[in-house]
């Protein structure tokens, strides 16, 4: 027994780690080097340490106690349990490294190396029917004993050697260790197959049903040392013969197990194995294989775990083969170059695919890590090119066996498939010959009639298309991938729908196209949860709901729920495009047809119809309501057995009345504070908390003040200019003229400044009616170029808003302060609230006005300055009085 501390870095020492998991399947810890060393002052027993090869780090720590149950299998496994529910299991290299803590195991445990053999309480997990801690002390008292006396093998015996396997006297673990030790060591199986000859002969039935029960009992021991002799190449066959002799069956009625498999059941080695000791594997595994799955009866819920040895031994056989066969360097070679030779027999390639279908089975029983190094080895030797020949290929077992494999490849590593997929858009233009459009054609030809191999290519394509399953991928090759997807494969999917509901009636409606087009609508129903993009503007371009809808026509109901619940995942989107889609195209109306064609039977149809209907009226879908109230509620007015269609009526209601209300109080005729105080208070105060108060001051305007020269030239020209009897040429000077009348106020240049997005804002949300009504007076001040007549006074309200600030930009002239702050008081006085009303009120009246100008110019020039020059007399009168108002505003400040 070795007491080093650090294990010694050979092969004789490598060994795997594997725990067993929950589902009862052997995981992989990892590999190292084992030893085994002596108790330490820290810790007083022998351990099992298993130190990583990659890193040094320790994998397994585990001591080595007198009550641990620890099994040998195969030479090269040792396996124990460790609490209830912690089964491990050391996998060595060579036999020799087994060998050796094998003893070391049985040195400090003080058992005999040589025969000293026991069971992992938890690995075995023996059945209820042998385990209970009070029986168990009983057994102990009765039935131990250092060795076991076996009866003689004999006619006469057969029934006492029955008795030595009845539950009562198995159920104890240690009792069955003794059992199956001394079945080993007198070669017991070898006199009982002696005798089951001589049963045969003489056609005992009796006597060969008690044979069947002792070799079915010895299966239950559950001891790899006894399955190696089980399946040894000298007793399988005759093992097999003794399962066939059930006591339930006949003679005329037993199965022939042995005739199946020495005539039908033969190893082909397709390509040649060198390897003497991976054949044995294999035909071990087979063996074993079909006597687990078609000789012993399927286990009753108390003994699903008495077989658990002999599927770890399966288990670690397929283990092995695998990896013997990916690790050899040549053989995926050769596999792969005869699989490409094009003057292979169709014979020989159907037997090729075969083997690579099993190897792919096979290699289930790898960890997640070598199974992608695995599959990604065979993507290398480009396996996903050899499947796309096969599938063009006659033979449908081929085909099958090939769908196998790529069915495989994308459950384990579909991220590979979609490369391939796009590199093979570059090369092939032909649609019908890329590697999913072939996929595609097998899905829709299968002939079985529940389209069984359909379904489950079908769920291999969604795991392709699955964004979930695109997550390590960046967001181009997925924008990619879903592009080619949609372009180039979509289309052929959905062939057989689309030709089936041409000129929008059901050309074919039995039970596999029905089974079919299922199929289809199920794939684009999760099209449509996770594709928006890409399914919206296929929808929309190939008018698929259109054509989907007319599957409620069909005669199965199946069928028909699909198609409905297409709709329903579109409408569950709450888009509000897809809405729009279908009230334009009145995509009710097929629902509408199949809900009165269902009459009144209370059924599932009928059901998904109502809840179809309830989900627009609980999420308020306003326009589908609004379609469906306004084109099909007489069709479902007399239906009351449900409420749903009511309460629709009535929330198609409620929105009528609220934009008819809306409507009435933006009407002309309603009063200026009703729809101040209902429409347009939140919103105005909203802008009034962002806008700038126009009374405060800005740069301009203190400068302006501050300007003495300024302020003398602008009273001057107010006192002068504007009121003088003088007038220039037109054409030399400007004659610059202004008007005050009782209109709204126009924004001085810092308020327009500040607040042009907020009263475009206010303008879209009032209506023109509503800006009319304003009863304060306040100043309008209108200064451009005077008429071609020669008065000197202006026409009142003849610019508009535009022309009035061209002009003042291109004017050294500007509004006085006096008037600028009368024009803030009167806009104090009204709170801001029709700042943007009057704005808008005032270009419109200048607009009419300045149109109005322009006719009476052309015909009688002097009656229209007649008329403005009375505007200007009763202007003045207003203007004495603001002058009062601006004088107590100066004396204020």
């Amino acid at each position: 027994m070795s007491s080093s501390s650090t294990p010694p870095s050979n092969n004789r020492s490598r060994v795997k780690l594997y725990t067993l998991n929950e589902e009862r399947q052997w995981d992989d810890r990892g590999t190292g080097f084992v030893t085994c060393i002596s108790p330490t002052t820290s810790n007083t027993n022998h351990s099992i340490i298993v130190k990583s090869e990659a890193d040094g780090t320790t994998l397994l720590e585990s001591k080595i106690l007198l009550h641990t149950k620890y099994q040998k299998q195969q030479e090269t496994l040792i396996v124990w349990s460790e609490g209830e529910k912690y089964d491990l299991a050391l996998s060595f290299q060579e036999k020799a490294g087994c060998d050796d803590i094998w003893e070391s195991i049985c040195d400090v445990q003080r058992k005999d190396s040589s025969t000293f053999l026991t069971t992992a309480n938890n690995l075995t997990t023996d059945s209820a029917i042998y385990e209970s801690d009070d029986d168990c002390i009983e057994s102990n008292e009765n039935y131990l004993s250092s060795t076991i006396t076996l009866p003689a093998v004999d006619l006469g015996h057969l029934r006492d050697i029955c008795d030595l396997f009845s539950p009562e006297k198995v159920r104890d673990a240690t009792r069955r260790d003794f059992l199956a030790r001394a079945i080993e060591s007198e070669n017991y199986i070898r006199k009982l197959l002696d005798l089951f000859h001589i049963c045969e002969d003489l056609e005992n039935l009796d006597s060969l049903h008690q044979i069947y029960e002792i070799i079915r009992s010895i299966f239950y021991l559950n001891k790899s040392t006894l399955f190696e002799i089980l399946f040894g190449d000298e007793f399988i066959m005759d093992i097999i013969g003794c399962l066939e002799y059930e006591p339930q069956l006949t003679i005329k009625t037993k199965r022939n197990h042995r005739e199946f498999l020495d005539q039908k059941a033969t190893f082909k080695e397709v390509i040649p194995i060198g390897n003497q000791e991976l054949l044995n594997k294999i035909h071990q595994t087979y063996r074993i294989q079909y006597v687990q799955d078609a000789i012993l009866p399927a286990p009753s819920l108390f003994e699903e775990n008495l077989l658990s040895t002999m599927n770890s031994f399966l288990f670690f056989n397929k283990v092995e083969i695998v990896t013997l066969l990916y690790e050899d360097p040549k053989f995926l070679s050769q596999l792969f170059s005869t699989l490409k030779d094009d003057n292979l027999s169709d014979e020989k390639r159907k037997d090729l695919m075969l083997f690579l279908k099993e190897f792919c089975v096979f290699s289930q029983t790898l960890q997640q890590q070598n199974r992608d190094n695995f599959f990604q080895a065979l993507a290398t030797h480009g396996i996903l090119n050899v499947i796309q020949v096969m599938l063009s290929l006659d033979d449908i077992t081929t085909k099958q066996a090939a769908l196998d494999v790529f069915a495989s490849i994308v459950e384990c590593n579909p991220s590979t498939v979609r490369e391939y997929m796009l590199q093979e858009t570059q090369s092939t233009q032909d649609d019908d010959e890329l590697l999913l459009n072939l996929v595609i054609s097998e899905i829709q030809s299968d002939p079985d009639p529940e389209l069984s191999g359909a379904l489950n290519l079908m769920n291999y394509l969604k795991l392709l298309i699955d964004p979930e399953n695109m997550m390590a991928v960046s967001i181009s090759e997925k924008t990619e991938f879903l592009s080619f997807f949609y372009i180039r494969s979509m289309s052929v999917l959905l062939t057989p729908l689309m030709a089936n509901t041409s000129d929008l009636k059901l050309v074919r409606d039995d039970f596999h196209l029905a089974q079919l087009q299922n199929l289809i609508l199920d794939f684009v129903t999760f099209c449509i949860e996770h594709h928006t993009y890409h399914m919206r503007n296929f929808l929309n371009k190939k008018d698929l709901l259109r054509r989907v809808l007319v599957l409620l026509k069909s005669k199965h109901q199946f069928l028909q729920l699909s198609a409905l619940r297409f709709l329903r995942k579109i409408i569950g989107l709450k888009d509000e495009q897809y809405s729009l889609t279908i009230a334009r195209n009145n995509l009710f109306a097929p629902i509408v047809d199949a809900f009165k064609a269902n009459k009144r039977r209370y059924n599932l149809l009928n059901s998904a119809m109502v809840e179809l209907f309830e989900f627009i009226r609980q999420e308020d879908i306003k326009t589908l309501i609004n379609y469906f109230v306004e084109n099909f509620y007489s069709d479902f007015e007399p239906i009351t057995y449900v409420k749903t269609f009511r309460d629709m009526k009535l929330r198609y209601d409620a929105h009528r009345d609220k934009r008819e209300r809306i409507v009435s109080e933006s009407s002309p005729t309603s009063s200026t504070s009703r729809f101040h105080d209902n429409f347009n208070t939140s919103h105005l105060l909203s802008i009034q908390r962002l806008r700038k108060d126009e009374r405060d001051l800005d740069v301009d305007e203190e400068n302006w003040f501050n300007d003495d020269a300024d302020e003398n030239r602008i009273s001057s020209f107010n006192h002068g200019t504007l009121f003088s009897n003088s007038s220039d040429d037109e054409d030399s000077q400007p004659e610059t003229t202004s008007a005050i009348s009782t209109s709204e106020p126009p924004k001085s240049r810092h308020s327009l400044a500040n607040n042009d997005d907020e009263e475009d804002d206010d303008e879209d949300d009032l209506p023109t009616s509503s800006r009319s009504f304003q009863n304060k007076p306040v100043i309008s001040i209108h200064i451009q170029r005077s008429p071609t007549s020669s008065t000197p006074a202006l026409p009142s309200d003849t610019s508009s808003p535009t022309s009035s600030q061209t002009a003042e930009a291109a004017s050294p002239y500007a509004m006085s302060p006096a008037l600028s702050s009368i024009a803030d008081q009167y806009n104090d006085d009204e709170d801001d609230d029709d700042d943007d009303g009057g704005e808008e009120e005032e270009e419109e009246e200048e607009e009419e006005e300045e149109d109005e100008e322009e006719d009476e110019d052309e015909t009688n020039s002097d009656s229209y300055s007649l008329k403005n020059k009375r505007k200007l007399d009763d202007n003045d009168n207003e203007e004495h009085e603001q002058n009062k108002q601006f004088k107590k505003t100066n004396d204020q400040s």
